[in-house]
Order: structure tokens, then C-alpha cells, then sequence
């Protein structure tokens, strides 16, 4: 039996000046969207797209009550913040399989958000669940369903200049991987989880969640994201990455 997941969807980059991070990904050698301002809350994004998964860079553009987890997360840090799963199907088969899992997915929430292009406005839509923290533990994300792909996957936006082609892995630190095995193995099987020493691995898809304690060092909560690249792209965002470091004094979550 599956589990409604069929892999990630995205990764949620939180950042404090959205222009500004837009530059910085542009020097790394990424394509970017559009700016798009979601609907009903005061939070804009840009996107990384790739073939079947993507980076969205989220920032507050105005403070309410939709802002304020965001708002929360970067008085701390910015970077990785939450991942969002691709559901295996429809929202509705999703939920009715994570359910027969005995686990809690919420009701769905719609969410768009208005994308200027040179032809005129669009408007992708999604819809939106969650599971309860207990049943995701250090792993903050939902499951996201597009209901307009042809509006985000433009073919345009797909090549980067890197060489990136998706998302491989998302790596969290947390301080004991034990605790959460159990939850996992309920969510993704048994078959799904492996454990070697103070390590985890957790397949989703053709994508990996892994659970990690830092060696020698208390651990600094959060996320880490794996890309896939072709050609010379990582040695060009290695160079890229240094220049934005001395600049700026930027630490880099990614590799």
C-alpha cells in the first residue's frame, strides 16, 4: 500500500530581502520566475524551477497573519525553511490514503498567487494539506497539488545556466534520529527507512529526507538541500557561492 506521496514537490527558501536573494541565485547560475505575489496574504516568491520539483524563495512583502510563521522563522535565520509533498494523485486520494494509514491529513486549502508575464497576469492555483508536527517530527512541510502546472512549468524557466536539473535530497539536523524513526516507517514503510549509526534515510519518490546528528557538535536545527546537476554546474556554483560569501558574508545552506 502507498502512502499518497509521491515525492517533493518544493523546498521553501525562507529570505529577508526577496530582490536581493533573486541576485544572489542569479549569480549561482539559476533561472528564475517571475515575481508572484500570493493572493490573500503578504507573502511574494520566486521560483527555481526544474522538471518535477523546484525552489521557492519566499519573502514577507506585507506583515499579517499569513506572514507571521515566516516573519517567526527569519528573526531566527533564513534559509530552508519547509517542504512541500507532491501528492500521488488527487488531493482527495492523497488524504484517503493517509488516512487509512491512521494518520491526520487536514482539510485542503486553496492558495494562489497572481504571476505577471509579458503576455498579461495568471494565476496558478494549488491546493494545500498538513499533517499534525507529531506525525512529520523536525520536518516542517505539507502536501501541495497543482492545479494549473502549465502555468508554473514554462519551458523557459526549466534551464539553468549551472547545469541544475532538481532536487536530490533534503538533509535535517537534528540532535537524535532515533526519536523519529517511528513516525516515518508509519508515514513512508518500513521498507522505505534505513538507519546506520546516527544517520537516516528516508526514501519519498525518486527523492531523499535525511534525518542526521552532527558529529562532535550540538547540532544548528534545519534543513540542507541536495541539487542534481549536469556539465560543469556545481564547480560554477561553488565559484559563484565564494564570490557571494566574501561579498556579502552569506553562509549557504546548499551543495
Amino acid at each position: 500500500m502507498g502512502n499518497g506521496i509521491a515525492g517533493l514537490d518544493h523546498v521553501i527558501i525562507a529570505v529577508r530581502d526577496l530582490e536581493r536573494a533573486r541576485m544572489g541565485w542569479i549569480r549561482l547560475g539559476f533561472t528564475l520566475t517571475p515575481r508572484g505575489r500570493h493572493l490573500g496574504q503578504g507573502t511574494a516568491n520566486y521560483c527555481l524551477m526544474f522538471g518535477r520539483d523546484y525552489l521557492e524563495l519566499l519573502g514577507v512583502v506585507e506583515r499579517d497573519e499569513h506572514a507571521q510563521r515566516l516573519e517567526a522563522f527569519l528573526k531566527r535565520r533564513e534559509g530552508p525553511m519547509a517542504v512541500a509533498f507532491a501528492p500521488d494523485g488527487t488531493p482527495e486520494a492523497a488524504a484517503a490514503t493517509l488516512a487509512a494509514l491512521g494518520l491526520h491529513p487536514s482539510e485542503p486549502r486553496a492558495l494562489s498567487r497572481q504571476l505577471e508575464l509579458p503576455e498579461g497576469t495568471v494565476v496558478p492555483r494549488f491546493s494545500l494539506m498538513t499533517l499534525p508536527p507529531g506525525e512529520t517530527p523536525a520536518l516542517d512541510c505539507f502536501l501541495c497539488a497543482h492545479l494549473t502546472p502549465e502555468l508554473v512549468r514554462r519551458p523557459e524557466w526549466l534551464t539553468h545556466p549551472n547545469g541544475a536539473v532538481g532536487v536530490n535530497s533534503v538533509h535535517l539536523l537534528v540532535e537524535d534520529t532515533a526519536p523519529l524513526l517511528p513516525a516515518y516507517d508509519r508515514l513512508f514503510g518500513l521498507h522505505e527507512v534505513t538507519t546506520t549509526d546516527a544517520v537516516a534515510s528516508v526514501r519519498a519518490g525518486p527523492h531523499r529526507i535525511g534525518p542526521a546528528e552532527p558529529p562532535g557538535r550540538q547540532p544548528d536545527p534545519g534543513q540542507r538541500v541536495g541539487l542534481h546537476h549536469i556539465g560543469r554546474g556545481p564547480a560554477r556554483m561553488a565559484r559563484a557561492r565564494d564570490r557571494l560569501h566574501r561579498r556579502h558574508g552569506h553562509h549557504s545552506d546548499f551543495h
